[in-house]
């Protein structure tokens, strides 16, 4: 279970992370309310799946989904470089977060 609240947490991060962007320096109420809870909510279950994974692990793979999904949606949403290079990187960190997952019980 700590597995798919880790995954949530990531989601969250996400969220947060383009709704950094969508608050324009915290200017917008309603951006900046909803970004704020994502990182409540996000910091929270990151605290609870960190009740049962290894510290290192689970920041590692929620930093993971979060960069990926932000680079995702920066391409899809903000028109962002997606050249070969930059997503062989992305596909670095994906392994990566398998690779985690993997070896961790």
């Amino acid at each position: 279970m700590s597995w798919v609240i880790l995954f949530f947490a990531g989601l969250f991060e996400i969220g947060w992370a383009v709704g950094l962007k969508q608050t324009e320096g915290f200017t917008r109420p309603i951006p900046t309310a909803l970004t704020v809870a994502s990182m409540v909510i996000s910091l929270a279950l990151l605290g609870m799946a960190l009740k049962s994974l290894p510290l290192g692990t689970a920041y590692a793979v929620w930093t993971g989904i979060g960069t990926v999904g932000t680079v995702i949606l920066g391409i899809v949403l903000y028109g962002e470089s997606a050249d070969i290079l930059r997503l062989g990187c992305i596909a670095l960190i994906v392994a990566g977060i398998l690779g985690l997952k993997l070896i961790t019980p």
